[in-house]
């Protein structure tokens, strides 16, 4: 009797912790849970802590609270101005409503791939608005603020919030490369040209500036120069006058020795009349003064 009744009650118990094991679920501070009834959803729970369900009938899906983040493979993107551009994102993201979720896209792996149809159908949608100089060197801010409110728009009916939209790098295919490149060089040889032009027109105009004010300078001083020789010249004619004045057979006799000077090579010997410019030569060897 003992005995039926200590292996009753050891059934017993490992009953009791079996339904108790069955009717209680730990929700962690990161999680949040989806009750569900023979596969119909019942209710969430998102507080932590110790709950409970129904043993046997319900079961429990967990899913993150936390932010998760999903990075895209690079995707093409056409510019206004017809530019291919290959756009490297990514996006972060999270789970609001676990009731949505899990009657939408059910798991993480679902979420992903909505979430890269919204956010590529947007990145095509508003950097198809301007040019790949205002995508590349643009208000980015702006831009990525648009994608994100249309995202998390669009994402709303599967029970996930988009919280931030990021553009991590964006390129030109490599077919485009080279021609983008070449274009790139045309356009700086082009410039260079214009400034080795420009470059060349200033120089003609200082160099002819500068000889302007050459030939200013030289005719001022040519000028000057005349002004202060004439008035040197002046003052000797002024000098010779005076000079003239105090005794003019004196000065008339020594400007006729230079002159015989300059006139007559050393050892000449002349067969004239002395008269006239040479009258000096017979006043002298007459033994007159002059």
């Amino acid at each position: 009797m003992n005995k039926k009744f200590h292996t009753g009650m050891t059934f017993l118990i490992v009953g009791g912790i079996i339904l108790l094991s069955q009717s209680v679920f730990m929700v962690h501070q990161v999680q949040q849970v989806l009750i569900l009834q023979l596969g119909k959803p019942v209710r969430s729970v998102s507080e932590p802590g110790l709950h409970f369900k129904i043993p046997f009938l319900q079961d429990v899906y967990s899913f993150e609270k936390r932010l998760l983040v999903f990075d895209q493979e690079p995707q093409e993107i056409l510019s206004a101005d017809k530019k291919n551009l290959k756009v490297d994102s990514y996006s972060r993201w999270r789970i609001v409503d676990t009731l949505k979720f899990y009657q939408t896209v059910r798991n993480e792996i679902g979420a992903a791939s909505r979430i890269n149809d919204i956010i590529y159908s947007n990145l095509r949608e508003v950097l198809g608005q301007f040019t790949m100089m205002e995508i590349v060197a643009g208000a980015r801010e702006d831009l990525m603020a648009r994608i994100r409110t249309q995202a998390n728009l669009q994402s709303s009916k599967y029970g996930i919030e988009v919280l931030d939209v990021r553009i991590k790098r964006t390129d030109l295919p490599a077919e485009n490369s080279k021609a983008v490149f070449k274009r790139m060089q045309t356009e700086r040889e082009r410039q260079a040209k214009q400034y080795r032009a420009e470059g060349e027109e200033e120089a003609v105009k200082i160099r002819s500036s500068a000889d302007k004010d050459k030939e200013i300078l030289l005719a001022e001083a040519f000028k000057t120069s005349e002004k202060i020789r004439g008035a040197g010249d002046a003052e000797a004619a002024s000098i010779y006058a005076e000079a003239y004045k105090k005794n003019s057979r004196f000065y008339e006799f020594k400007r006729t020795l230079e002159a015989y000077q300059k006139a007559f090579a050393e050892d000449t010997t002349l067969l004239v009349q002395p008269s006239g410019f040479y009258r000096f030569l017979q006043e002298d060897r007459d033994g007159g003064t002059p």
